[in-house]
């Protein structure tokens, strides 16, 4: 039987798990490729659990917004951390997830054949939702020091450009972008109608003074722009799928129908350790974050030493570096030398829309001193291969 092409043949395919499937061949490989952190979520989450198995009403549908105790925390959250003041009710929805809230949003505010522009280096799940929802990515590349480009950015617009999408932290760059570039971004949505999407995800894992700015605090912004938020960073709670999304209040119907239909509502469940997370506050990351700051400054450190094979553009946030390895080699066949010759994987940029010979390294992911073993075999490998 024949069976018509579907859409998507046009999507790429996932990298982490083509990356987890040859670490898997290769027993005693260090991963620094899944962004995740090493530390596991707060007590607090876990008693919320046992508080959710004792009511049984606990285990029917809820609410497809996210149930009301949540939301309201959230809103607590964003006013006093973010500079967000919101209506929990009627400006904020619980996804399964920040990337459910990325393709939620493109759903809600697009037709097939509309525009997004994304910044390259992008997210590749975001490229992917882009076109899953038969939409066009429209690339435009960063700067040197992978930083915004508002002028380029303008120039790429057109009439049936629907959304801007900028991540700060940078997913896969690290990099932070500074408030001046985020408010331009953001009165150039203003004044062409169009939104300005910002994920936030690793709002708090920021270094060497670099400062996390919300777009959504500017004054004359809610109507035009969606933020993204995630658990499953600062909280360690990347199993358990929670995230959410602050909209204008004109797509709440719009989004209600999409996550409805996919998902009736995130997991109840997860909901409630959200709730104990939350409360926990976000001293319990910030607790955590000198250890990764101290892994990521042995990785610079390290890198130094390879200096002559590969350029490593400032990297102030999030938890990696991207590094373009100056070499013939694609990035796949070096990324699968690394795991087979040396014993240490890392993400190849293809999949972040780069062309040459870039390699993601995240640090975030390991205890400190499996971390520093997967950073001395990246060096050997690089001075071996390269």
């Amino acid at each position: 039987m024949t069976f018509n092409p579907s859409r998507m043949d046009g999507v790429q395919s996932p990298i982490i798990p083509a990356i987890a499937a040859m670490i898997q061949q290769h027993p005693g490989t260090i991963s620094l490729g899944q962004g995740v952190v090493y530390y596991p979520p707060p007590p607090e989450a876990i008693a919320q659990i046992t508080a959710f198995l004792a009511k049984p009403e606990h285990h029917k549908y809820q609410a497809v917004e996210g149930i009301a105790p949540l939301l309201e925390q959230i809103a607590i959250k964003l006013k006093t951390e973010n500079g967000i003041a919101i209506d929990p009710h009627r400006q904020v929805v619980v996804t399964a997830g920040s990337n459910m809230g990325f393709l939620n949003a493109v759903l809600a505010m697009t037709s097939p054949g509309d525009e997004i522009i994304l910044q390259t280096p992008y997210y590749f799940n975001h490229e992917m939702a882009v076109t899953i929802a038969g939409c066009r990515p429209i690339l435009v590349a960063t700067d040197e020091q992978y930083q915004l480009r508002p002028e380029a950015i303008a120039q790429a617009m057109t009439d049936r450009t629907r959304a801007i999408v900028t991540i700060s932290p940078n997913n896969p760059t690290g990099a932070v972008y500074p408030e001046v570039a985020l408010r331009q971004v953001n009165a150039l949505c203003r004044d062409r109608g169009i939104y300005h999407i910002h994920d936030e995800a690793y709002e708090y894992f920021t270094y060497e003074g670099a400062q996390h700015f919300s777009p959504g605090s500017i004054g004359d912004s809610s109507g035009h722009t969606i933020s993204l938020y995630s658990l499953s960073k600062a909280y360690g709670f990347a199993s358990w799928r929670i995230g959410y999304m602050v909209i204008p209040t004109h797509l709440m119907a719009a989004v209600m129908k999409i996550q409805d239909t996919n998902v009736i509502c995130p997991a109840v469940i997860s909901q409630y350790a959200a709730l104990g997370a939350l409360q926990a506050g976000v001293g319990y990351c910030q607790e955590k974050l000198g250890t990764i700051a101290t892994v990521r400054q042995q990785l610079l450190q390290a890198l130094s030493a390879v200096s002559d094979r590969c350029t490593v553009p400032p990297s102030d946030g999030a938890f990696y570096v991207l590094l373009n390895v100056h070499t013939q080699l694609s990035a796949l066949e070096l990324v699968e030398r690394l795991i087979v010759e040396h014993g240490v994987a890392a993400i190849p940029g293809t999949t972040f829309g780069l062309e040459g010979c870039y390699l993601r390294v995240a640090y975030g992911a390991l205890q400190p001193e499996t971390a520093i073993s997967g950073i001395e075999r990246l060096v050997q490998g690089l001075k071996a291969i390269v």
